[in-house]
C-alpha cells in the first residue's frame, strides 16, 4: 500500500474544520426533559410525603426502564437526533449510504476498498480509534480513495453505553484525536459500539460537533455465517435513502470464508447497480442539511 501524505488529504472535499463542525448547543429531547421533571417532582413529593416513596420509586424505575429500552432500540430518536435514513433530497437523487464499522483491518479493509472501487461506490467507515492508531496508513488509504472516516469510539468497549458522562467524553475525544491524527480529517458522525445508546451520550456528541448515526437496515454479518442471509437482510426492501450497515473489522475474518463481509457486499453492490442506486458518503448525502 503506498504512503499517503497529509498534504494530499488536506485538499479533499471531505475535510472538516473543528471550528465549523461544532454544534455545541444541546437541547434535551422531550423524553429526557420529562425525565428531569419527573425526578424533580419525585424529590419534591418525597419531601412532602415520605410515605409515598413506593409510588415515587416505582414511577422513577419505570422511567429508567423506558430510557434503557430506548437505548437498545438503535433507530429510536427518543434519546436524541438519530440519522437512520438519508435526507429526502439524497433519496430523490437515488443515493444510499454504505457504512462499515469496527475497522480498519489490514486484511479485510483493503479488499472492501477494492470492491467499492470496482463498483465506483463511496462509503463511510466508522473507525475504532485505537485501530486507526495501529494502522494509520490504512486509515489514510480509506480517505485517499474518496471515502469518509467517522467515530466509532476509541476502544469499542461493550460497556461504552454504561459509561458515565466523563468517561464517554474521554472515549469520544480519544477517538476524534486518533482518527484526525491518522487521516487529517475530523469525524463529524458517531455510531455507538453495538448500537447501544446511553441517555447521557447526546450532550457529549454535541460538545464535539458529532451527529449520531444508526441505520435503516443491517446485515448482521458479524454473527451470521450465511452470506445469502446477510445479503437478503440488506437487499429486502432496499430503497433510495437507506443507510446500510456492514463491518470491516477483525470479526469479519471469523466468518465462513474468512472474509465474511465480502460475498454479501459484492452481491449488494451488484443489486445497487441493478436498481440504479448509488452509494455516497454520509457527508455528501447530508451536505446541504449539515451546512
Amino acid at each position: 500500500m503506498p504512503t499517503i501524505s497529509t498534504s494530499t488529504l488536506s485538499h479533499s472535499a471531505n475535510a472538516v474544520s473543528p471550528a465549523t463542525s461544532l454544534r455545541q448547543i444541546w437541547w434535551p429531547t422531550p423524553a429526557l426533559g420529562a425525565t428531569a421533571l419527573l425526578h424533580a417532582g419525585g424529590t419534591a413529593a418525597l419531601i412532602y410525603d415520605p410515605l409515598a416513596w413506593p409510588w415515587i420509586g416505582g414511577g422513577l424505575l419505570a422511567n429508567h426502564a423506558l430510557l434503557t429500552a430506548a437505548g437498545f432500540a438503535p433507530r429510536s430518536g427518543m434519546l436524541g437526533p438519530n440519522l437512520a435514513r438519508l435526507p429526502t433530497a439524497a433519496a430523490a437523487r437515488g443515493e444510499v449510504a454504505l457504512t462499515f464499522d469496527d475497522g480498519p483491518d489490514p486484511e479485510v479493509t483493503p479488499r472492501v476498498l477494492d470492491l467499492l472501487d470496482t463498483a465506483d461506490m463511496k462509503a463511510s467507515f466508522f473507525l475504532v480509534g485505537e485501530r486507526a492508531e495501529r494502522y494509520p496508513v490504512l486509515a489514510r488509504e480509506i480517505v485517499r480513495r474518496g471515502h469518509c472516516v467517522e467515530n466509532h469510539s476509541f476502544r469499542h468497549s461493550p460497556w461504552f453505553a454504561f459509561c458515565g458522562v466523563g468517561k464517554a467524553r474521554r472515549e469520544i475525544d480519544r477517538a476524534q484525536r486518533a482518527i484526525a491524527d491518522a487521516t487529517g480529517f475530523l469525524p463529524v458522525y458517531f455510531r455507538a459500539p453495538f448500537g447501544i445508546r446511553s441517555p447521557l451520550l447526546e450532550p457529549a456528541l454535541a460538545a464535539y460537533g458529532l451527529r449520531y448515526v444508526s441505520w435503516t437496515r443491517r446485515g448482521f454479518d458479524t454473527v451470521d455465517r450465511d452470506a445469502a442471509k446477510v445479503f437478503d437482510r440488506l437487499a429486502r426492501g432496499l430503497a433510495a435513502g437507506d443507510v446500510l450497515l456492514l463491518h470491516d473489522g477483525a470479526v469479519s475474518r471469523a466468518r465462513a470464508d474468512g472474509m465474511g463481509v465480502l460475498a454479501p457486499l459484492h452481491a449488494l453492490l451488484a443489486r445497487l447497480a441493478e436498481r440504479g442506486l448509488r452509494s455516497v458518503t454520509l457527508r455528501a448525502a447530508c451536505a446541504a442539511q449539515d451546512g
